[in-house]
């Protein structure tokens, strides 16, 4: 059973950056697809971008050109590098991996 461990959230100002990070230490991890989702309070649960195993990326219209998202399977590693961040990315981010969720990181803009 692959247990996933999130990190990176935090408080940032509108305009700001942050990067998140999920590790999945599983032998296999590199040929498996990665999502990262948010939920607002109030709201769904939305995709915000996928990584395939072939690094194959694919992204929400609202993210686009602001978030980056890659992967280290050296590192069996997942990352999405938030920049200009806006008020309407706060949420809680959870990574989805192999049909198992991380336990979600908050991020907060706000000035």
């Amino acid at each position: 059973q692959v247990q996933l461990v999130e990190s990176g959230g935090g408080f940032v100002q509108p305009g700001g950056s942050l990067r998140l990070s999920c590790a999945a230490p599983i032998i296999t991890f590199s040929i498996y697809d990665i999502t990262w989702f948010r939920q607002a309070p109030g709201k769904e649960r939305e995709l915000v971008a996928r990584i395939t195993g072939g690094h194959i990326t694919n992204y929400a219209d609202s993210v686009k050109d602001r978030f980056t998202i890659s992967r280290d399977n050296a590192k069996k590693t997942a990352y999405l590098q938030m920049n200009s961040l806006k008020l309407e990315d706060t949420a809680v981010y959870y990574c989805y991996f192999k049909d198992k969720w991380g336990q979600g990181t908050q991020v907060t803009v706000s000035s």
